[in-house]
Order: C-alpha cells, then structure tokens, then sequence
C-alpha cells in the first residue's frame, strides 16, 4: 500500500455517487393543535445519472434533512430510462399529470435548456442539454414534474417504433 492513510479514505475515494440529486421544491405544511401549531416538511426530490436515467420522489417529515433523505431515497426506487437523441430528445412530445401539462420540443445543438425550475432539474438530471420546454395550465412543482417525467416516458425513437409495427427502422424513417 504506497497511500499510508487508514482505509476509511481509501474507500470515499472508489466510491463516487452514481446519481446526482436536487431538491426541486420545499414546502413547509402547519396543522394546529391545542398546544400550537405542529409543522412538518415535504420534499420533492430528482435523481439522475446524467446518462438517460432519472426518477423523481416526495419525502415528508419533521425535519428539513429527514424530508430531503427521504425524497431522494424515494426517487432512487422509481427511476426510469428515458430516449435521448444525441443531446436532445427524439421528438415533441407532451406529457400530462393531473392538472400539469409539459410541452417538451428538441432543439438544436447549442440551445441549451430552455426550462422552468421543476422540468429544468428533470431535463438535466436525465442528461439532455438541448430541449425547449413549455409548462401549461399549472405550476405546481410535484404536477409539473410529475408530467415531465410522463412525457419523457413516452420519447420513443426510430428503432423502438419499426420494432413495435414489425418493420426496419428504415421504412419508418421514409414515411
């Protein structure tokens, strides 16, 4: 061993993290009892490996850094893999949630993330650096991202479609 350090270091070193996290929102909910008021936190995190890989999760507790573990704990189970073409996505695409609805347009290299807060962390953490975007009807974080992951879900590209109809991806490129 030519590293004379104990192997508690060592070890942080190999290890880097293989998602990175943002909280998108913070929200700060009070309910009143007889004594006062008891207030308590709902996170709303996402996760992505920058690679086509992103999910999004709510954690909610008495305390802010309890909440933050929680989301982001929560967004790791629910990540899913996305189409991505090059830097942006295949095609436009709207995804809905409840009252939410999310336009996601591709764009060209060099445009970079057109976005509002909610669906920029999604896009980012899912790796797509050229997309334009456009929140419709509501702003409300957990709808917003929320329908920007239903949308990225639904991202097929030219291979997958020729795939699904039984013809080469070819034929569903001429027509």
């Amino acid at each position: 061993m030519a590293y004379g350090g104990n192997r508690r270091d060592n070890r942080r070193d190999e290890a880097p993290p293989e998602f990175s996290e943002k909280v998108v929102s913070l929200n700060r909910v009070s309910k009143t009892v007889k004594g006062g008021r008891i207030f308590k936190f709902s996170a709303l995190c996402v996760v992505g490996d920058g690679k086509g890989r992103v999910g999004y999760g709510l954690g909610k507790a008495g305390e802010v850094s309890e909440a933050i573990r929680k989301g982001i704990e929560d967004a790791k189970k629910n990540v899913v893999t996305v189409t991505i073409a090059g830097s942006t996505i295949p095609h436009e695409v709207t995804g809905k949630f409840g009252a939410g609805t999310v336009l996601l347009k591709p764009a060209p290299a060099g445009t970079g993330v057109i976005a509002g807060g909610a669906v920029r962390a999604v896009v980012e953490a899912a790796g797509i650096s050229d997309i334009r975007t456009k929140c419709l009807r509501s702003n409300n974080p957990q709808n917003v991202v929320a329908a920007t992951m239903v949308g990225l879900r639904s991202l097929r590209d030219a291979a997958q479609v020729a795939k699904i109809r039984g013809k080469s991806a070819d034929d569903i490129r001429a027509s």
